[in-house]
């Protein structure tokens, strides 16, 4: 079972972001913060069964680009969808698992690029 980690530390954007990729995939969890994402990276179970990571840049304690430094260090397949503001930047991404998009991002978008990155992760851990 592929399972989505959303880091999303406001409740009212965490839970519509949740409810749309639950249209496709079976397993969403979500925390509020960057340091409970590493920590169950960590546990190998949950780490084994993880497809993608979406993440905002702007977060309080670690910040985006800090906090997907670290994780692709542990997990350097791992395709991360980080969400950002316009002026905020992909540069402060670097990496070829790691793609930036608009904070405002449609549902249906969000789906599809959700989908793009998973399948794409499932088919390289094959």
């Amino acid at each position: 079972m592929q399972t989505i980690l959303l880091v999303d530390y406001d409740p009212l954007q965490a839970i519509l972001r949740k409810s749309v990729l639950e249209r496709c995939f079976t397993n969403v969890c979500r925390v509020s913060d960057a340091a409970d994402a590493l920590c169950l990276v960590e546990q190998p179970r949950f780490a084994d069964d993880l497809a993608l990571v979406v993440t905002g840049h702007r977060m309080p304690g670690i910040g985006g680009p800090a906090f997907v430094a670290e994780l692709t260090a542990r997990l350097p397949r791992l395709p991360v969808l980080v969400l950002g503001a316009p002026q905020e930047s992909a540069d402060d991404y670097p990496g070829a698992s790691v793609h930036f998009r608009p904070r405002s991002i449609d549902s249906s978008e969000l789906v599809a690029v959700a989908l793009q990155l998973a399948m794409k992760h499932q088919r390289t851990a094959a």
